[in-house]
């Protein structure tokens, strides 16, 4: 894969949550991760999944490409050893983009390559995911269960259910992941203003009485 000389993605997210004039807390609000964990991103002490990115862009108003150098898919037809493969800047997982665009489509689908020993972060989003595991084993969590997920094994779940994977063995896995989430698709939505907070409590303003009114 030919390696691309480009900004980290934790210099990358920082940068334009400051462009945005967004706090941590802000962010994390919006994108539904973890204050915690976005501040180890933004120092580059852990590299975000592509979906946990997506919302992260999502949140910040700007596409996923903002972030990653990912070839794009015009055409309806991949073949296998011919498609680019890409990945998330700092991560080991490879993907290679299975799905295109046009007008209405809900798809994504990727194939990745997870090495030994990787483990992901713990996600909750929209929609729903499927995973197809081609080659290998992973271990998957969802809702604090955990299962061993072998070749030939599928999971098909909401995604707002807390989850992560893991590869346990010493061989890297090959899956094949479908979901609903945008990820490539335009993913940027207005941010609502942040109330202000109130400073003190309006009162009624009284209404001055004059001596005519008094009288009558």
């Amino acid at each position: 894969m030919e390696e691309r000389r480009h900004p980290k993605v934790g210099a990358l997210i920082r940068a334009r949550r400051r462009q945005q004039q967004m706090t941590l807390v802000e962010l994390g609000e919006a994108a539904d991760v973890s204050v915690g964990y976005l501040s180890q991103v933004e120092r580059d002490h852990a590299t975000p999944s592509l979906g946990t990115l997506a919302q992260i862009a999502r949140a910040l108003e700007v596409s996923i490409d903002y972030f990653v150098s990912a070839p794009a898919t015009h055409e309806a037809l991949t073949r296998a050893g011919e498609r680019n493969r890409f990945s998330v800047d700092g991560s080991s997982i490879i993907y290679e983009r299975l799905g295109t665009e046009f007008p209405g489509n809900q798809l994504s689908s990727f194939l990745m390559t997870v090495p030994p020993g990787y483990r992901s972060e713990t996600v909750a989003h929209e929609g729903e995911e499927i995973l197809f595991v081609l080659e290998g084993s992973i271990t998957q969590r969802l809702d604090g269960e955990e299962m061993v997920m072998n070749a030939g094994d599928s999971l098909h779940f909401r995604g707002n259910r807390p989850h992560s994977w893991s590869n346990h063995t010493d061989k890297p896995a090959r899956l094949l992941w479908t979901g609903t989430l945008a990820l490539f698709r335009s993913t940027a939505r207005p941010r609502a203003a942040a109330a202000k907070p109130k400073t003190g409590v309006n009162k009624p303003v009284k209404k001055q009485v004059t001596h005519k009114e008094k009288r009558s």
